[in-house]
């Protein structure tokens, strides 16, 4: 699975999906980084086939509107340390990697 980690989530939960073996970008690795437009990541992702990790809930509208992007997931933690964050993940990971992600 390829994935793209949106600005308001750490670096390293980009980093945790590459090393279970996943192809993962953070923002801050694109051009433009953490100031990449929305719509740019949208276009990214679907042109590679990337499925946006992101706390920002205008994904969702425009998911929910325009069905893109194509696939998103949409954190709601609320305010949580990184390291919970990451914990989170790690324990999840399997069932996460399970979702059907409107194929």
């Amino acid at each position: 699975m390829k994935f793209l980690i949106d600005a308001q989530l750490p670096k390293s939960l980009s980093e945790l999906f590459k090393l279970d073996g996943h192809d993962s970008i953070h923002t801050l690795e694109l051009p433009k980084a953490n100031d990449t437009k929305d719509f740019e990541i949208i276009k990214l992702c679907f042109e590679e086939k990337r499925i946006v990790i992101t706390k920002d809930s205008d994904f969702l509208e425009s998911f929910l509107i325009n069905n893109s992007p194509e696939k998103l997931m949409l954190i709601k933690t609320g305010n949580i340390s990184n390291d919970a964050l990451l914990n989170l993940f790690k324990l999840n990971f399997e069932y996460i990697l399970k979702i059907n992600f409107r194929e």
